[in-house]
């Protein structure tokens, strides 16, 4: 069964958004969670000499980013393929 263009271009955005609302819901947990919430629990754990709750605060929610960037491009492009709209 094929879908009609306005069909599968409702299907591309909704699996984007949800792609979109995934991550940014790590990257909360990760730098509100991890940062402010928990941090008294995760500054009784070392990483690299610095409590980990003030790691996280200052650089790991960085990191999560940066890696959630990549991955969003890595499945955006499997997602372009898969509705046919891709650049190349």
């Amino acid at each position: 069964m094929s879908l009609s263009k306005q069909e599968a271009a409702a299907a591309y955005w909704k699996e984007n958004l949800r792609l979109m609302l995934t991550l940014l819901a790590i990257w909360f947990a990760v730098s509100y969670g991890a940062g402010i919430l928990f941090v008294e629990q995760l500054n009784a754990i070392q990483f690299f000499g610095f409590p980990l709750g003030f790691w996280f605060a200052q650089q790991g929610s960085i990191y999560a980013f940066v890696v959630m960037i990549f991955f969003y491009v890595w499945k955006m492009n499997r997602l372009d393929r898969k509705y046919d709209v891709h650049e190349d």
